[in-house]
Formats: C-alpha cells, sequence, structure tokens
C-alpha cells in the first residue's frame, strides 16, 4: 500500500492535486472533502475526470477525521478572515493526519503558530503550508539568489499574473476583488498571507523589520471588459498590486509585489515577466521566471495550476517522514546579516 492521502477541496487546484494522486504508483487516495452538495456523494474519479475510484465525496468533517489517512492535502479557498481554515486544520492535526495546505500557514505568526503546534503535538502530526507563492518564489528562489552576494543592498520581488481566464465568478469577484469599488477592504486577508513570506525571509537572512510597509494601487476599468468569470464593469476595479516594503534601519530591504491584472494589454503590465526577482548589491542580479502553458490536446489544467499543485505532490514524502509540528523551508547558502 502506498502513502493513504485525503483530498480536502476540489477547486482548480484541488482537482490538479487529486488527479496527480490517482495517477500516482506510490499514493492511494482513501478519502474527498468537497464544500458544494453538488459534489457530495460523487466518486473522486468522476469529479477527477479519471477512472471511478470508490472513493465518495463527502461534506462531513467527522468522515473524514475517522479515516486513517498519512496526509491531507488541504486546498480550500482563501477567505477574508485569514483564519477561517484554522479550526478545520487543527482538527486534522489532532486527529493525527499531516496536513499539507495550499492556504498560506507556511510561516504563522507566533500566537496561531503556538496553536497549530499543539495540534501537532497533540495528534503526532506535522503541518506544512506551500503553494508557488507563497512557498517558491520568495522562500526558496529569491533566498538562494542572495548567496551570491557579497554585499545585500535589498530584494524586489514582481509578481505579474494575467488573471483573465479565471473562470470562477466567486474567486475573482470575492476574493480577487475585482469588479470592486473597494478592493482594500482585502488588504488584510494579503497582508496577512505575504507577511509570511517577508518575515521567513528575513528570519532567514537574520534581519529584523522595522515594520512593513503597505504600498497599494489598484487600476479601474475604462471601459466594460468581458472575461472568463463574467464581465468588469467601467469604472470598477481591474488589477490589483498588492505590495509590502520590509523596512530594516530605515530603509526597504525587501519589496514583494503580487499583481493580478484582467486586462494583461495594459500599458503598465503588458510585455512584463510572470514573476521577476531583482537582487541589489554586489554583485546586481536580476532572474526572471515565466510559465508555459502545457499543450496537451484535451486537458484543460493550466501551467498556473501545475505549479502551484506540485509543491505540494513534492512535499508528501518528506512532511511525511517529518517529526511533529510546523514543517518549514530548507533554506541553504542564503546572504546573513550574522
Amino acid at each position: 500500500m502506498g502513502t493513504r492521502v485525503i483530498q480536502w477541496a476540489t477547486g482548480a487546484i484541488g482537482k490538479t492535486t487529486l488527479r496527480a494522486v490517482l495517477d500516482s504508483p506510490d499514493l492511494d487516495l482513501v478519502g474527498l472533502y468537497v464544500y458544494g452538495d453538488r459534489k457530495a456523494g460523487r466518486d473522486a474519479g468522476s469529479i477527477a475526470r479519471r477512472g471511478l475510484t470508490g472513493v465518495v465525496a463527502t461534506r462531513d468533517i467527522s468522515d473524514i477525521v475517522a479515516l486513517d489517512a498519512d496526509v491531507v492535502i488541504h486546498t480550500p479557498r482563501l477567505r477574508l478572515d485569514y483564519g477561517e481554515h484554522d479550526d478545520d486544520l487543527c482538527r486534522l492535526l489532532r486527529s493525527g493526519k499531516n496536513v499539507i495546505t495550499t492556504a498560506g500557514h507556511h510561516y504563522p505568526a507566533p500566537e496561531r503558530a503556538a496553536r497549530f503546534a499543539a495540534a501537532c503535538a497533540e495528534g503526532g502530526s506535522t503541518l506544512f503550508g506551500v503553494g508557488i507563492s507563497p512557498g517558491v518564489i520568495g522562500e526558496r528562489l529569491a533566498l538562494a539568489l542572495t548567496g551570491v552576494s557579497v554585499r545585500l543592498d535589498r530584494v524586489e520581488i514582481d509578481e505579474v499574473l494575467d488573471a483573465s481566464a479565471m473562470p470562477d465568478p466567486d474567486f475573482v469577484f470575492n476574493v480577487m476583488g475585482m469588479g470592486s469599488t473597494a478592493p482594500s477592504s482585502l488588504g488584510p486577508l494579503y497582508s496577512e498571507l505575504y507577511a509570511e513570506t517577508l518575515r521567513f525571509m528575513g528570519d532567514a537572512m537574520g534581519v529584523t523589520f522595522d515594520r512593513i510597509e503597505p504600498d497599494h494601487h489598484h487600476e479601474l476599468a475604462a471601459a466594460d471588459l468581458p472575461v472568463a468569470a463574467g464581465t468588469i464593469p467601467a469604472g470598477t476595479v481591474v488589477a490589483t498590486e498588492w505590495r509590502w516594503h520590509a523596512i530594516v534601519a530605515g530603509l526597504r530591504f525587501i519589496t514583494l509585489s503580487i499583481i493580478w491584472t484582467m486586462d494583461p494589454k495594459l500599458p503598465r503590465y503588458a510585455g512584463r515577466d510572470h514573476w521577476t526577482i531583482h537582487v541589489y548589491g554586489k554583485p546586481e542580479v536580476v532572474m526572471s521566471l515565466n510559465l508555459v502553458e502545457p499543450d496537451e490536446p484535451g486537458v484543460r489544467t493550466t501551467a498556473a495550476q501545475y505549479v502551484t499543485a506540485g509543491p505540494v505532490i513534492n512535499a508528501i514524502p518528506h512532511v511525511v517522514a517529518a517529526p511533529p509540528g510546523i514543517l518549514g523551508f530548507n533554506v541553504f547558502g542564503a546572504w546573513s546579516s550574522r
């Protein structure tokens, strides 16, 4: 028998991880949790566009908690209250199940970390939060790149995502804030999520921040814009720029910009790389990273879905083997102020 896996939620990322589990000879699906009545009672294979598995989707968390499993792949949607999923995570961890989540939680603030650590201790389980960003771009690639620095002045990370093909209206309009007149209400959600990346990077480099400064910007649609999820009305938000500066000794040391646009042709975004990491110092270094959409006839999975799901699947053996607690990223050779 392979590693016993429970899939939690089957949105775009959840379906991608679910298919990866079903396709792997080393992973055995033993449970499936879904949020909607439309999917409850269906075989996991029919949801994943695979053959029947005998695993039936449930909306009852008690069913999931009662299962004997090695790991839960936790891929719910982010919510405005960043702690929305904390109770579920702790319940899973106390039941003895390791959890890999894509909903942040890779470097929680001390109070929340203490709660998760207590649940891990009670269940003998491990919590690991991962994705591409947060999870790889800042925590792995940017930190690795700082390791070439004789002198490090600052690090800037830009993410520019064309979100126009995202099909889910709830995610686009309510979670991303597109088509809104007041996207600032989402600021606390993304500030908590991405503060984990900034704090992780700072701690890995032995740097103490004076503070983290928000510096957000939103672009408005000049005319009605049809997109996959619906229509962005004229005069409402067509692009969000969530940006934070980690200040050290009064200067910007890390700048993290998360830019999502429903109109990639806007001059402000046209032609920009998906991710750019710019390390200032000696030497000055720039790394660009772009996604290439898969050429797979009949397959609807996007590069963005694969790049988020991949770190989850690859983490499974490491999380299962880890001691109880919150698992962090292994950082080797980053620049250090020490």
